[in-house]
């Protein structure tokens, strides 16, 4: 309802509905994490991180377990054959296919094994990127105390051949990722050091090459407050919407502050889903939650 959201520049108000709901789906979980929306089966999945296990949740059946143990499974999406895309806190980026099986598209780099995979997207053109901060191997409580041996790397795979680049290696805690919906720039959280008193943490936006392999140097986007963005969503407008402290805020391509969308607890991650991929689905700390907006997420893959 109203109530539920913020309005602080005038263009978010014909982007919200006064009579659309914040919606309870879920509750009772340790973090969730990583949801993406099959729109063909009409559910969505979400990482219960620290449970180990995925959960999904359909309207009609509410939640069930998807997958369990999941391998601590954090960020989630498509490929353009409908697959799994995953990442795992125990170092690897997995596809699930449409048997079922489950086939590792990347542990390593360079000989090295990778860190704790944490979000990731895929682009148009098959490739997938996705981010690699050292966050899993910090505690055990999402995945396993170890030694991160890779700097926290933004990645680029070619699942075509296996070919796995570094396509952004200047972070400190790289987290979630989206592109613009032409392609052309992709945004990535920056987090900082999960231990650090006062943390690198805002939006960075980075110019992606005409011919889609590599970023252009990176630039400051947006620093949410309160709170950080974790992870989030582009809508057909080019908008970000993310997670914050107290809810999910929407930020204009131009990196101004349009309104939030007012949440009881921390947002983790958001995705677009529903009819018309007009409902959006928020990951807060413990609670699935779901409300309907007057714009859509982005096509993607």
């Amino acid at each position: 309802m109203a109530d539920d959201y913020e309005i602080i520049d005038p263009r978010f108000k014909r982007m919200v509905l006064p009579n659309a709901a914040l919606v309870k789906l879920g509750e009772g979980f340790a973090w969730l994490e990583g949801p993406v929306w099959f729109a063909d089966g009409q559910f969505l999945l979400v990482s219960d991180l620290p449970s180990n296990r995925v959960m999904r949740w359909t309207s009609s059946g509410g939640m069930s377990v998807f997958r369990d143990p999941s391998d601590f499974e954090n960020g989630h999406a498509r490929d353009g054959q409908g697959r799994l895309i995953s990442c795992s806190h125990h170092g690897r980026i997995t596809r699930t296919e449409i048997d079922g099986r489950v086939t590792v598209l990347a542990d390593a780099y360079r000989g090295k094994p990778l860190n704790s995979p944490n979000d990731v997207v895929v682009k148009s053109d098959g490739t997938i990127w996705f981010s690699d901060p050292p966050y899993g191997t910090n505690t055990d409580y999402e995945g396993g105390k170890r030694e991160a041996l890779l700097p926290a790397n933004l990645y680029r795979l070619d699942p075509r051949d296996g070919s796995l680049t570094v396509v952004a290696d200047d972070f400190e805690g790289p987290n979630g990722l989206a592109f613009s919906p032409d392609e052309r720039l992709l945004y990535v959280a920056e987090t900082g050091g999960q231990f650090d008193v006062d943390p690198k943490q805002h939006i960075r936006v980075f110019d992606v090459s005409e011919d889609g392999t590599r970023l252009g140097a990176g630039r400051r986007f947006f620093a949410v407050s309160p709170g950080n963005s974790d992870g989030f969503r582009v809508d057909e407008d080019g908008n970000v919407w993310t997670g914050a402290g107290d809810g999910v805020h929407c930020i204009s391509p131009e990196g101004d502050l349009l309104g939030k969308i007012k949440v009881p607890f921390t947002v983790a991650n958001v995705e677009f889903g529903g009819r018309n991929r007009a409902q959006l689905f928020i990951c807060a700390s413990h609670t699935l939650y779901a409300i309907y907006t007057n714009v859509r997420g982005a096509r993607r893959p």
